[in-house]
């Protein structure tokens, strides 16, 4: 490692995207709830937390920056009082980390009462919304000064911008407008509201509390508030919820293109999708894989703790004694203190420390969920070789990341992902392993339980689903650089969109494949 890299440069992690969870539930401490559906949900995002609370009359919002357990404690939970909630966990993949950019988004309706939204996912037409947020306020656009620059807070906008329509009437005239990914819960004064876009390219789900309702990203966030599971959002669904029950409404056709990365890495083991449970799918992704990519060896170990369930299956299926090679810190995250140079060197160490007597002279199976930019495999490869290991054989439980994600995952551009550029020997080569593999696509598909034509594979096939906007539109901080164009413009030139359409007018929206 370079001595100016720091720990975290070591392999930028993929971005988890974020997670909602909303209830409705008049005999129960919703804002406490909803901290408990955070918390579960926490791994889809570590940037921010918030929860918007309503007791019928007034809504109160509560974000910071930081973990949950961070943002929130007794005190401020005590404050937020009411029968209905939402909560966000965000991992930002449009917009900066900022503390206006963390969710839930809010607006004062002109009608009175108010509206604030959580959403996961990513949209693909964001310069396209965006200007029709201008359009909707001209003024605000041309200085820079909307509120946030998230493709969240512009749905937002957008749904705040139909004073005549009850929210949900107005949410069926904005949704269709939305293209990408996209899982929502928003809320008024009164009423719970939950839509998926209509690939279903983001899990969400309802449950059903003893006198009440719950909408959230994972049925992990379901059973830690003691809610049954119901059934999954629907694809093209909206939901709302309040003292009459739940009532639904389409307001697109479903065309299932459920994430097959959601069972790689991102969902919880302890989750369900689409009915099928997320770990069984891991444990089954290594089975396959001892099938696929036989080998040699006296031990078989995971890389903690998402490559855990498939080195058991891999173990199983070879008949390989399966063992805890290597130790996780628990509680190594982000972190603020510089490291020394000698702590910078040892880089991979914050995270994972190899157990010496357990390895040493051993042929290992090295099993990780997956490869991004292969740092973090070429250091680990070098520290089990290091402490004693004979040979280190990897094997992947996804095939390799070719292509990026434009609906909600923070993967790196291709030019920085290693399979992109690399056949699989050439990344053997690079990572320094004595043998490489991955699992193949169709053993990944099968694993998962889904029909291939009903799941979104683009980082390993890269065949979008949803068509995507041309390179200059696209991009986590797009609405930052459309901002600092309107900036630049009435500094440089004094005028405002009515002059100067182009300054938050998208270019070509083509769709590239």
């Amino acid at each position: 490692m370079a001595p100016e890299q720091q720990p975290d440069e070591l392999e930028r992690p993929i971005g988890e995207e974020c997670g909602v969870f909303g209830v409705w539930a008049p005999d129960e401490d919703v804002a406490k709830l909803t901290y408990y559906g955070l918390y579960a949900l926490q791994h889809r995002g570590q940037e921010a937390a918030g929860m918007a609370v309503s007791d019928g009359s007034a809504m109160l919002v509560y974000k910071e920056l930081g973990l949950v357990s961070q943002v929130f404690d007794e005190a401020t939970l005590q404050g937020l009082r009411g029968h209905l909630a939402i909560g966000h966990t965000r991992y930002s993949t449009t917009g900066s980390g900022t503390w206006e950019n963390a969710q839930p988004s809010f607006r004062n309706l002109s009608t009175g009462g108010s509206l604030a939204l959580g959403h996961n996912g990513n949209l693909t037409n964001t310069t396209e919304l965006a200007r029709r947020v201008a359009e909707l306020d001209p003024a605000s656009a041309a200085r820079g000064t909307l509120q946030a620059t998230t493709d969240s807070d512009l749905i937002t906008t957008l749904l705040a911008s139909h004073p005549d329509l009850s929210p949900d009437a107005a949410a069926l005239q904005v949704l269709p407008l939305l293209q990408g990914a996209f899982c929502l819960v928003f809320m008024d004064e009164h009423t719970l509201y939950a839509a998926r876009d209509p690939h279903g390219v983001r899990p969400l789900v309802l449950g059903r509390l003893e006198r009440g309702w719950v909408v959230a990203s994972e049925t992990a966030a379901l059973d830690i508030v003691g809610a049954s599971l119901v059934r999954e959002v629907e694809p093209g669904e909206l939901l709302a919820i309040d003292e009459h029950g739940v009532r639904s409404s389409r307001f697109a056709d479903a065309t299932p293109k459920g994430c097959l990365f959601e069972y790689v890495y991102l969902a919880r083991p302890d989750t369900t999708i689409a009915g099928q449970s997320v770990y069984t799918t891991r444990v089954q992704v290594g089975r396959t894989l001892a099938f696929e990519a036989p080998v040699d060896a006296d031990l078989v170990i995971p890389v903690p703790e998402s490559g855990t369930p498939g080195a058991i299956g891999f173990a199983e299926q070879s008949g390989i004694p399966y063992g805890m090679g290597l130790v996780k810190n628990a509680y190594v995250g982000r972190t603020f203190i510089q490291p020394s140079q000698t702590i910078r060197q040892l880089g991979i160490r914050l995270k994972l420390n190899p157990l010496r007597e357990v390895i040493k002279g051993k042929r290992l199976v090295v099993v990780d969920d997956s490869i991004v930019r292969g740092n973090t495999q070429r250091a680990l490869v070098r520290m089990l070789r290091e402490a004693g290991a004979a040979e280190v054989h990897v094997r992947i439980s996804s095939p390799p990341v070719m292509w990026p994600c434009f609906y909600g995952i923070d993967f790196a551009s291709r030019a920085e992902l290693i399979a992109s550029g690399m056949g699989v020997e050439e990344i053997r080569s690079s990572i320094g392993a004595d043998s490489l593999a991955f699992v193949s696509i169709e053993g990944l598909t099968g694993a998962s339980n889904q029909r291939a034509d009903r799941l979104c594979r683009a980082c390993f096939d890269g065949h979008y689903p949803i068509p995507v906007p041309q390179p200059d539109l696209i991009g986590k901080h797009v609405l930052e650089g459309l901002q600092r164009s309107a900036e630049a413009s009435v500094v440089h030139n004094g005028v405002g969109p009515a002059e100067d359409e182009s300054l938050l007018a998208p270019a070509d929206l083509a769709p590239r494949r």
